[in-house]
């Protein structure tokens, strides 16, 4: 069994979904619990499981409560059998590397993880409404409004800069894996396909088709600025409801992601479109940084 220290189980001071208040008394339940400070075997049994929130390639995802604590967090369970038939195993292993390590309001927090002799258990903080995406869809029109994509935007952009900071490159950046607090604020999640590099140089190619920037298209090395490109398709389907280079067949893709073939819809303003613009540029050099993006005037304009 793997042995985690409680301390990953106490919220961030700067979470920006928990009162003072509240996390003063988190943190006294933490102080409560035998693992504070000491090293300690989480088990299920330490946790009661309850109804579940989702459902995954390799398994699910349930409303958990600390048994010592009362704690709730999402319990996402895997079956071994299924990361070994589908050989990612190292895949899961890099994940839980670099999202136990990362601690930032806008990132979803991996507190520990276990595992018995059939399945994997990541305790992760628990974002109350879901999905980005399935708002995203649910949205009138199917997209957001200005001012909403503007404030998640920021959000995202600020998450990926501390992931930089920190010689992780996400790659795959995609509503579906952004979930929402109770207050409405984002929550990067899912670093399955991340990549921790100090040399911020790799050639793998990965992520969803979509949001796929030039470089990897095309085999070439990249950096992290990879994640910048993907924002800015986000922003895109944030605003019009898909992402700019959909087509009917993969090659189509990849022929207008080269191109830079774009179509800004008529409801767009100039402000958005000058942000994405900064972001979809070949070569990856000359896109914005992150600290840009958070200062570009439409997203402070549409913060206010």
């Amino acid at each position: 069994m793997q042995s985690r220290n409680i301390d990953s189980f106490i919220m961030n001071g700067n979470d920006c979904d928990s009162s003072n208040s509240e996390l003063l008394m988190k943190t006294i339940k933490m102080m409560q619990h035998p693992a504070y400070e000491n090293p300690y075997e989480w088990s299920t049994d330490d946790f009661e499981i309850g109804c579940p929130l989702g459902r995954g390639k390799f398994g699910r995802v349930y409303l958990t409560r600390e048994r010592e604590t009362g704690f709730m967090v999402a319990m996402k369970v895997m079956f071994k059998s299924q990361l070994t038939k589908w050989n990612v195993e190292k895949q899961l292993l890099r994940e839980i590397e670099i999202q136990s390590r990362l601690k930032h309001p806008h990132i979803l927090r991996l507190y520990t993880w276990f595992h018995d002799d059939r399945r994997i258990y990541l305790a992760l903080e628990l974002a109350a409404q879901g999905e980005l995406y399935k708002h995203l869809k649910a949205a009138p029109k199917g997209r957001f409004d200005e001012r909403r994509s503007a404030r998640y935007i920021s959000q995202v952009a600020d998450a990926l800069n501390y992931c930089h900071a920190n010689n992780v490159i996400h790659r795959d950046l995609k509503p579906e894996n952004i979930l929402l607090t109770d207050d409405d604020n984002i929550k990067l999640a899912d670093f399955g396909w991340s990549a921790h590099t100090n040399s911020n140089m790799r050639k793998t190619m990965c992520g969803t088709l979509d949001y796929l920037p030039p470089e990897m298209v095309d085999g070439k090395t990249y950096d992290d600025s990879v994640d910048q490109w993907c924002l800015g398709i986000l922003c895109y389907e944030f605003l019009v409801g898909n992402p700019p280079f959909e087509s009917q067949t993969t090659q189509n893709t990849y022929d207008k992601i080269r191109r830079l073939d774009i179509v800004y819809p008529r409801h767009m303003t100039t402000g958005a479109i000058n942000l994405i613009s900064k972001l979809l540029r070949i070569p990856s050099s000359s896109r914005i940084t992150l600290r840009d993006v958070m200062n570009h005037p439409w997203v402070l304009q549409m913060k206010q």
